[in-house]
Order: structure tokens, then C-alpha cells, then sequence
């Protein structure tokens, strides 16, 4: 038996069975970073040292019975941009560097509270804007699968180390695919929950009405599982929905028999790579045999929601970095002569290119003179998206799409190239425009051996569903048993 490939749900079997003890497993985990993560570069911050102590005390104290939670000792990765009291978060950004929280974000205190053990912070792109994991101020992130191939991102740390087994599960944020896409270029599971269901407090904000943080882990039920943690209302957040807890792990019924299932035709066409589309019609063709009714519509808003996107998440992303000044917790730069300079040189030194071209866009979208023709226009537009989402949802329970047009491209082949790099995220941003859960699962790999996600969108807060049509689908395939990254062997 290797303690690292195994699912949570299956390392809580081996818990409750007494094969393994919280040590066994925290030391199996320890171990594979020390050994992989020189390859992979996933972590900003390690805790291996803090988190064996912290094993050896949960497990003594289970053995007490002083400590009943079902999880406890089970360990995670979270995104570094998940504030983690007393401990760097640092967004991968030399802007916050050195900066240590002094509170835990609402999903971290929700995690200690359950006894998990933190295995470390994940890299990113800085503060969460790119989608390949090569514009962290620290390291480039690798993909599992394939070294020389980027992991996705922003959530490429995440990714990465639950397909490297690095972590068991981890924590990442999706704001406009940042979730998704990575764990499609990894071969792993990536939820992006309703926006509302999981709180924001604390979550570094890139842009707020889009950010949502979210399960990135190695199978369906594993996603449930942690889904079940971390969601709920918070009243630190005021976007927080004060609805009912639900146990998602429950909704696993593996049946879909009748389920009407929409596949818009748009998300199908040019810019789709050929082997995206003939694997998704295969996975198509399996639902079919589980029982679902398959129908292709139009769903026109592909050509526009990226613009829209782009246009909100830089206008929001200049406002909410305008906090990192220099002048209290972020970076300063060593020589000023007055005050304008301290903005200045400590904003040009501490930010990325990516960063700078964000917030130059989105203040541009925002100055007099430009708001009502690009942000006031977009926020229109954003409106005509939730509504053909209302009106899809009205005839299909779940709307079935790529979650990427591509597989993992090659480390440097976009990272001088934005446009090419956003339009990576044709298949996802409408689902973080529209507040909507999705779910990205692996349904088979390219000739290269290089994972293939497909992505399945729900209506609001029908995570249940989505959670149960994934589960079906992965349940017939079997992707973990039939596919494993080279590097693992």
C-alpha cells in the first residue's frame, strides 16, 4: 500500500481500520516532498517540520479520545493567498513578501477546527492573475505529468502537488477558471462552489464579485468531502448566502438516469484543440449509455464573456491593490526622497508585469471619460450572461463543456504572449461572470499523455447535482486507476 496515492476518503477507512495512524500518514507525505518537490516547485512556504509536531499531538491525543473529528490529522496544501495566522502570505508576490497574517481566513479556521494538518503554502501567480503559474515572483511551478509543461493556473501550486501527491487535497481560488483549469492540466478534480457558498474572509482579493475559493483534490468524493467543510455562511463576509448546510458526500448517488444534460455548440468551435473535442464527444457518448438525455443548444455568450471578464476583474483588481502602498504592511522600497516616490518606486519594484497591466487596464476602464463605454457596458453584458444561464437552466440540470481548448502548453510558450494566455480562459469565465458552481474532472489524455478536463456547470448552488453527474462519469471511467502522471513512477 503507498499512503500518498490514496484518497482521503480511503486514508479515513485506513483511520478508522487502524492500518495507518495520523504519523504514518503525515510522515508518507513529508517523505514525497522531501524527495519530489525539488522537480515540481509547488510550495512557497513548507511546514513539514511544524506539521509532523503537529501529528504526533493530534494522534496522542486521539488516542486519549481527547480529539473525536473524523479529519483530524488529515493533512492539506492551501493557495497562498488564503491569510494563515502566523504564518507567510505572500500571494506569491514580492509586494508581500514578508508579510505574516495575523488571522486565519473563515476556510482555515474551518480546516484547524476539523484538526487538519497544514503541510504548506502553494504557489501561485502572483495575487492570482495568470494562468500557468509563471508569473510567481518565487519559482515556476512544473506539471506532473510532464515537467516541461506548465501546471495551469493561478491555483498551479494546488494543482500540482495533489496530481504530484504532495498533498492529499488542497485549497485553491477560481477567479475566472483559476481552480478549473489548472486541475484539468493536472489530471485532478477542481470545484469552483456557487459564489456566496464559501466565504471569502480572508481570501486575498483579486477581484471580489468573481473570487471564490474552492477543493482542488484527486477524486469526486474527496471534493464533496472538503465542500462540506468549508462551505457555509460567515458573517465576516457580506456576500456570504445564509443558506442551509447540506452533506454534499450524500448527493453521490452514482445514478443519472433521465438527467438532461446541454452541451453548447459554441463552446465546440474554433479555437477548441481537435483532441479536447473528440475526447469530450467520447465522454458525451458515456453518458449517454448512463442513462442521461444529451442535446446540443446555442449558448452565444463565449464571444463575449471573456471581454466582459477582463474588463470587470482588472477594474476590481486596480481597486482592491490599491491598498498596497508601501506605506504599511507591503513592500517599501529602500530609496525615496518623499512621499510620491514611495508609491511609485514601491509599487513599480514590488508588482509583476502581469499585475502592472491588470491594474493599468482595469484604471483605465474606470477613468472619467471610459467607465460608461467599458465598465458600465460590461456590467450590462454581464447581466445578459446570467441571463442566458437562467433561461439554459430552465430546460438542463447541467451544461457539459471543455474546461480548457487545450491541454497543458509548454513552460515559456505563452508567458510573453497575454493575449494568448487569456484566451485560455474562453471556457470558464463565464461561470465566475454568472456566480455559477462548475466542476472540472480528467475524462481521458491527449496522444502525449497529457490529461484532458472536462468542465460541467450547474445552477446556482446545485453543487448536489454537479457533484453527483461528476461522480457518475468518473465512476465509469475510472481515470485514477487507468491514468497515472510519469513522474510518479
Amino acid at each position: 500500500m503507498n499512503i500518498i496515492e490514496l484518497t482521503v476518503h480511503e486514508l479515513l477507512e485506513k483511520l478508522k481500520s487502524k492500518e495507518l495512524t495520523i504519523t504514518d500518514i503525515t510522515k508518507a507525505y513529508i517523505n514525497r516532498i522531501n524527495e519530489k518537490e525539488n522537480s515540481v516547485q509547488a510550495f512557497v512556504t513548507m511546514l513539514t517540520d511544524e506539521a509532523m509536531k503537529q501529528a504526533e499531538d493530534i494522534q496522542s491525543k486521539v488516542e486519549k479520545g481527547e480529539i473525536t473529528e473524523e479529519l483530524a490529522g488529515i493533512p492539506i496544501g492551501i493557495k497562498d493567498n488564503l491569510c494563515t495566522k502566523g504564518i507567510k502570505t505572500t500571494c506569491s508576490s514580492k509586494m508581500l513578501e514578508n508579510f505574516v497574517a495575523p488571522y486565519d481566513a473563515t476556510v482555515i479556521q474551518k480546516i484547524k477546527d476539523k484538526n487538519m494538518i497544514n503541510l504548506g503554502k502553494l504557489n501561485m501567480d502572483e495575487f492570482a492573475m495568470g494562468g500557468s503559474t509563471e508569473y510567481s515572483y518565487f519559482k515556476k511551478t512544473k506539471n506532473p505529468w510532464n515537467l516541461n509543461k506548465v501546471p495551469g493556473g493561478s491555483s498551479g501550486g494546488s494543482a500540482a502537488a495533489v496530481a504530484a501527491d504532495l498533498v492529499p487535497w488542497a485549497l485553491g481560488s477560481d477567479t475566472g477558471g483559476s481552480i478549473r483549469q489548472p486541475a484539468s492540466f493536472c489530471g485532478v478534480v477542481g470545484l469552483k462552489p456557487t459564489y456566496g457558498l464559501v466565504s471569502r474572509y480572508g481570501l486575498v482579493a483579486f477581484a471580489s464579485s468573481l473570487d471564490q475559493v474552492g477543493p482542488i483534490t484527486k477524486d469526486v468524493k474527496d471534493a464533496a468531502i472538503l465542500l462540506n467543510i468549508i462551505a457555509g455562511y460567515d458573517e465576516k463576509d457580506t456576500t456570504s448566502s445564509k443558506r442551509q448546510t447540506i452533506d454534499y458526500t450524500k448527493a453521490l448517488k452514482n445514478n443519472i438516469k433521465g438527467l438532461k444534460i446541454g452541451v453548447p455548440k459554441e463552446f465546440f468551435g474554433e479555437g477548441i484543440n481537435q483532441e479536447v473535442k473528440e475526447t469530450l464527444q467520447k465522454a458525451i457518448k458515456t453518458y449517454e449509455e448512463l442513462g442521461a438525455e444529451i442535446e446540443e443548444f446555442s449558448l452565444d455568450i463565449s464571444q463575449y464573456a471573456l471581454a466582459t471578464y477582463y474588463i470587470i476583474a482588472c477594474a476590481e483588481a486596480s481597486s482592491n491593490l490599491g491598498r498596497f502602498d508601501g506605506i504599511r504592511y507591503t513592500y517599501r522600497t529602500p530609496e525615496y526622497k518623499n512621499l510620491k516616490e514611495i508609491y511609485k518606486k514601491s509599487r513599480s519594484e514590488g508588482f509583476g508585469p502581469e499585475v502592472k497591466r491588470r491594474i493599468i487596464l482595469g484604471t483605465y476602464v474606470l477613468s472619467s471619460g471610459y467607465y460608461d463605454a467599458y465598465y458600465k457596458k460590461a456590467q450590462q453584458v454581464r447581466t445578459l450572461v446570467m441571463n442566458q444561464f437562467k433561461e439554459a437552466f430552465k430546460k438542463y440540470e447541467v451544461i457539459l463543456t471543455p474546461t480548457a481548448p487545450t491541454v497543458a502548453f509548454n513552460l515559456g510558450s505563452k508567458s510573453n504572449n497575454p493575449l494568448a494566455m487569456y484566451l485560455a480562459d474562453i471556457c470558464t469565465v463565464s461561470v465566475n461572470v454568472a456566480g455559477l458552481p462548475s466542476i472540472s474532472i480528467p475524462c481521458g489524455i491527449d496522444q502525449e499523455g497529457m490529461p484532458i478536463g472536462m468542465q460541467l456547470i450547474g445552477n446556482r448552488f446545485c453543487e448536489e447535482v454537479l457533484l453527483n453527474v461528476a461522480y457518475t462519469f468518473e465512476q465509469a471511467i475510472q481515470f485514477r486507476k487507468n491514468y497515472k502522471p510519469k513522474f510518479q513512477s
